[in-house]
């Protein structure tokens, strides 16, 4: 090959510079009989925003708010999901409650403290999500009293679980121009149990 390439211009990096996010373009409007995957976020098209469990929760809180999000991944060192952190947990009872059992103040409260761990994460399959439709979604979050749904890809055989897709009650209410209300409820003995010693 005698083709001669001549090497490229450079420039230094300005101040302040940044990079492209993607953004996956999701309708403005919607009805309860759109196809569910249009509410979507797809991570095949949007990266997911992570966190490390060992980081803050007002950390995650500022990364959530910097992002625009209301929902993290938290992954480990080998990029495994381990849990999910909401805004509900930061700003809700969860960080109190870790200060009157444990002591210390918020600034001592990490992800991995008021997460949802992976083993408690549900989630819906891609393909059911394929063929339902917005008021399915509703639906469903309606009934597990939750504010976003995983949605996971069913690997081959064998193969590991791939997250594809988040659904989100906040996002679901803006397309649909209407609120969609998904009273958070508990879902353990000991969470009842709190909520009914208050």
């Amino acid at each position: 090959m005698n083709n001669t390439y001549s090497p490229m211009a450079s420039a230094t990096l300005g101040s302040g510079a940044t990079l492209h996010r993607p953004a996956q373009a999701l309708p403005e409007h919607v009805t309860l009989d759109s196809p569910a995957v249009d509410v979507m976020t797809d991570l095949k098209v949007v990266t997911g925003v992570t966190v490390d469990p060992m980081l803050s929760i007002d950390a995650a809180q500022e990364r959530m708010r910097q992002y625009g999000v209301r929902l993290l991944l938290v992954l480990d060192p080998k990029n495994e999901i381990v849990g999910l952190i909401t805004t509900t947990d930061i700003l809700g009872e969860k960080p109190m409650q870790i200060i009157q059992t444990r002591g210390g103040t918020r600034g001592d409260i990490l992800v991995r403290d008021i997460m949802t761990p992976q083993e408690k994460l549900e989630v819906l399959s891609m393909s059911d999500v394929q063929h339902a439709k917005v008021g399915n979604v509703v639906a469903t979050l309606r009934a597990s009293g939750r504010q976003h749904a995983l949605v996971a890809d069913k690997g081959e055989p064998g193969s590991r679980q791939v997250v594809r897709g988040i659904l989100s009650a906040s996002q679901l209410a803006k397309a649909l121009g209407t609120p969609i209300h998904t009273a958070e409820v508990a879902r353990t003995f000991a969470e009842i149990e709190g909520r009914l010693s208050k």
